[in-house]
């Protein structure tokens, strides 16, 4: 099915049978996603589907929605449980990001020296400390307009403050767990769900586990103190509310929690007060969501920038990437504008704004030495 926007009605959430949309008529949402959700209303059990202005499709299930069910269905969490973003104050004496982009440590490979073996969740210490692929990124950011003072303050935020910016999961440990479901199961409900709970809850400790690693591993690559996190929530999760499984994909908690909602690479990102009530999951946006595929990103993307371009962004970030498919198939022309989405959040009484930040340094994977550029990284 071709890539359209759908014609709502109106401004307020659309309603069908147990599915609930938060996006205003001019926002960007793809009739496939719609149809994903209403795939999914229609498991048994099923009991409300709550898609975010961020929405867009997945594999199966739509990304960027709140599905809660008498049953528990693991496809509908995806194989990178806890996956989410955390927010880490940073303190550097006159940043310069082209000096900064040089002293990023290689964060595709582990580094055994930030963790006690003994502590990490599961036992599962491979690929611990490490970012992975797709939309995945470590950020050193600035602070840019602060919305609401007094939130900010009792973050201990101002404009001008730094902050890292960790967005990653449970890497290869949830994509084990849904394995194992999936090669028995499928797509169906959990056989065990306690059992299926325990695993995943070892992975939502393993992901936020992960973001201070790598937070821990930056700043001190940096020559800046390790600090603790002001915001961790993740967005792939499910837990037990109410009797029953609120599942969410691509979906952050927004009962009375701060999120980080991310931008791109090239634009900023908000920092949210949420305060969702049960018709939107108690769910936020995650980010701005895909508006292109990735195939379709990078096919249009070679025709329109040059690797250099896409480099340096147009809020003069620096973008620290040696995979050059990764950084067409992650333009910032690929998502959605953060703008909008945030702006549905707000006008549907989901969240509320506290400050804005933006990129200086946005790290993908590790660069290849300049002699090297042009042959590409797989």
């Amino acid at each position: 099915m071709p890539s359209v926007a759908l014609p709502f009605s109106c401004g307020a959430s659309v309603l069908s049978s147990s599915v609930s949309i938060f996006a205003a008529p001019s926002s960007w949402i793809e009739s496939s996603a719609i149809d994903q959700c209403h795939q999914v209303a229609a498991l048994p059990g099923m009991r409300h589907v709550a898609g975010m202005p961020d929405l867009h499709p997945g594999k199966g299930a739509p990304i960027g929605a709140a599905m809660t069910s008498s049953v528990l269905y693991p496809f509908l969490v995806g194989s990178d449980i806890g996956c989410g973003i955390a927010v880490f104050p940073i303190k550097l004496k006159r940043p310069v990001p082209e000096k900064l982009a040089a002293r990023f440590p290689d964060l595709d490979v582990p580094d055994h020296a930030f963790f006690d073996v003994a502590e990490v969740p599961g036992g599962y210490t491979e690929s611990l400390g490490t970012v992975g692929r797709g939309n995945h990124f470590v950020e050193l950011a600035r602070v840019g307009t602060v919305f609401d003072a007094d939130h900010a303050d009792r973050l201990g935020l101002a404009a001008g403050d730094l902050v890292l910016i960790v967005h990653s999961g449970s890497r290869g440990l949830g994509e084990r767990i849904l394995r194992a479901h999936t090669e028995v199961h499928g797509a169906g409900p959990a056989e065990d769900p306690a059992a299926y709970l325990a695993a995943h809850d070892d992975a939502v400790r393993w992901g936020s586990l992960n973001r201070r690693i790598m937070a821990a591993r930056v700043a001190t690559a940096l020559g800046a103190a390790v600090t603790e996190p002001i915001v961790d929530e993740c967005h792939n999760s499910v837990e037990l509310r109410d009797g029953l499984y609120l599942h969410r994909k691509g979906a952050a908690n927004g009962d009375g929690r701060d999120v980080l909602v991310a931008g791109t690479r090239g634009t900023p990102s908000f920092l949210v007060a949420g305060h969702a009530g049960a018709e939107a999951g108690w769910s936020v946006a995650h980010g701005a969501g895909r508006k292109m595929s990735r195939a379709d990103a990078l096919r249009r993307g070679k025709a329109k920038h040059t690797i250099e371009e896409l480099r340096r962004t147009a809020v003069g970030s620096l973008v620290v990437c040696g995979d050059r498919q990764l950084l067409f198939e992650e333009a910032p022309t690929a998502y959605k504008r953060i703008e909008q989405v945030i702006g549905d959040l707000v006008s549907h009484g989901l969240a509320t704004s506290v400050v804005s930040t933006i990129p200086l340094v946005t790290y993908k994977t590790a660069d290849l030495a300049p002699a090297a550029r042009g042959k590409g990284r797989r």
